[in-house]
């Protein structure tokens, strides 16, 4: 006697493939998609190797327009990636202020800093009168006791 088998089962495997590689296909697009966004983020993309000092409490600069001011360990000034002297940091940020009037500044001063490049920063932007000004640094994770 032979035995017929039904053709039913043989679409169900088929169906199951098929979503099996949308599934893989959509896994692919979204990985892809979410590690340039990561990767590519403003925020992230950066250069300049600075060890920010860590602070229990961190709050963002409100502001659509900030300009970053970097000093490093090594006594390098830079201005959103770009070098700059420290007897020119007061002519970049006017030309700066220039274009965006309300602009803000966010500090990103490495650990290592020597104190005095800090103070003739803040001395340059005291001068310009440029009021929105913050430091940045990495939130301190605090453990309960």
């Amino acid at each position: 006697m032979i035995k017929i088998r039904p053709r039913r089962s043989y679409l169900v495997a088929l169906e199951s493939v098929a979503m099996t590689d949308i599934v893989l296909n959509m896994f692919i697009f979204f990985f892809i998609s979410f590690s340039l966004i990561y990767t590519y983020n403003p925020v992230r993309i950066s250069k300049i190797d600075v060890r920010l000092p860590r602070a229990s409490s961190v709050v963002a600069l409100e502001g659509s327009e900030k300009m970053a001011l970097v000093i490093t360990g090594d006594a390098k000034f830079y201005i959103d990636d770009t070098e700059v002297e420290r007897s020119s940091l007061s002519g970049v940020m006017r030309s700066r202020m220039k274009e965006n009037p309300g602009i803000g500044v966010i500090l990103k001063i490495d650990s290592e800093a020597k104190f005095e490049n800090v103070s003739a920063a803040l001395d340059v932007i005291n001068g310009l009168g440029i009021e929105k000004v913050s430091v940045a640094a990495v939130k301190e994770n605090r453990r309960q006791q």
